[in-house]
């Protein structure tokens, strides 16, 4: 194994992996906020480190991983599999998937069944803080907040899906942000 799989981990693991896993929920639970992570993994290029944090904290041998276009390379592939132990598997037998917004093949992807609407995957979008200006409603958003998403069409139609449907995280560098399936998308001057 390629001693740079073995690097990257947390150095205090309850304690970090703790408060990233909160920020990871904190993202979710309030669409469209960012959020800067403190705690963070540090994986093999081109991830970022808090995908790399998201991988660390909601990854592991239960949770298949697909990962997407370059993401998919031997030493991100061996820091996975010795940090979490997650499954590498096909984008439509993942629970997870971690890719460049371009790279990402949503129509591939499980939207959960309507009796386990919790079966679909949750998509980490590295390098996604582009984009157009959008407007967002929903659960966790006291009426309206803004932001930045890669494309409007798509979100909208997920958010159609509901109670199926894809959640998606968004990271750069150290900062986090997410939309769950139950938010609402518009333009940014449609509020």
């Amino acid at each position: 194994m390629a001693t740079e799989a073995l690097t990257g981990g947390f150095s205090d693991a309850p304690r970090q992996s703790a408060r990233a896993f909160r920020a990871a929920l904190e993202a979710m639970a309030r669409p469209g906020s960012t959020y800067v992570l403190q705690e963070m993994g540090d994986a093999p290029a081109p991830v970022s480190r808090a995908a790399a944090t998201l991988l660390l904290v909601l990854c592991d041998p239960e949770t298949p991983l697909h990962l997407a276009g370059d993401y998919d390379t031997e030493a991100l592939r061996g820091w996975v599999t010795f940090h979490t132990g997650a499954p590498l598997l096909s984008a439509d037998k993942a629970m997870f998937v971690l890719g460049s917004w371009r790279a990402l093949d949503l129509s591939a992807l499980s939207l959960g069944t309507a009796e386990y609407p919790d079966r679909s995957a949750t998509v980490i979008v590295d390098g996604a803080f582009n984009g157009v200006d959008v407007a967002l409603r929903g659960p966790g958003i006291k009426d309206v907040t803004q932001s930045r998403l890669p494309e409007v069409a798509v979100f909208q139609d997920n958010a159609a899906q509901f109670p199926l449907g894809l959640d998606f995280y968004f990271t750069s560098g150290a900062k986090l942000s997410a939309l769950p399936r139950s938010t609402k998308v518009t333009l940014g001057g449609d509020v």
